[in-house]
This record gives C-alpha cells, structure tokens and sequence, in this order.
C-alpha cells in the first residue's frame, strides 16, 4: 500500500534537501535549475510551477512573463514554453510521463533530444 510524502524539513535546515513525491497521476517536485533553454510543447501533458523563492521568467510563442514568490503559472498541453530561474526555489506540478522525459533527456546527449521529446508525446520547437 502507498503511504503518503512529507515534507518535513520546514525551517530549511538543510538547503539541499528538495521535495520529491511521484504518484499515478502526477509528480511534485522542488526545484531550483532552469528548465530547458529551448522553446518545447507537451501534447498530451499540462504542468505547473510555484515559486516559493525568487523568480521564474517564462517564455511563450507569444510573450515573456516573469512571476515571483507566492505567484503559480500553469500550462496546459499544447501550449509552447520554456522557462528560466532567477534564483528561484519553486515546486513543479508534472505528469509522470514528464518525469520519464527529463530523466532520460538527463541521460542522453542533445543530438538525441529531439527523439526523446518525440517519445513523450512532446516536441522540441527551437
């Protein structure tokens, strides 16, 4: 039987402790890198960001957004984005499907992501 995840270092006493709970549905992650450079579509797979800490700058086919601490973004599938952190310490809502698509794009050199988005039910666009 699951058993439930908790979060239970809330002073932060250790900075790199990160959050990480992954269930049938969906994925929560902690986070504080950038996501990938290039601008990319999930076909089949929404996801969404909250900042606790700094600032997230989005980037859209059609504008640049930046949210900050206690702000949230959420992308539905089919819409292109690609994000950067600004010092940022935020919580990433993910499909497990997206789990599996960043783990392998981790492990495979850039010459092979197209393929690998491809694969997820995603597309690279740049």
């Amino acid at each position: 039987m699951s058993q439930p995840i908790l979060s239970t270092d809330l002073k932060r006493r250790d900075p790199a402790a990160r959050f990480t709970g992954t269930g049938q549905s969906f994925a929560l992650r902690e986070w504080r890198g950038s996501g990938p450079a290039k601008l990319h579509v999930h076909h089949s797979d929404d996801e969404a960001w909250h900042v606790l800490e700094g600032a997230l700058r989005f980037r859209f086919a059609d504008r640049e957004i930046q949210v900050g601490a206690g702000e949230t973004v959420f992308v539905p599938a089919g819409v292109a984005h690609t994000y950067e952190a600004l010092d940022a310490r935020y919580l990433v809502v993910l499909t497990p499907r997206l789990v599996a698509l960043i783990e392998e794009l981790q492990s495979q050199p850039p010459s092979e992501h197209p393929a690998v988005y491809r694969k997820h039910l995603s597309e690279l666009l740049e």
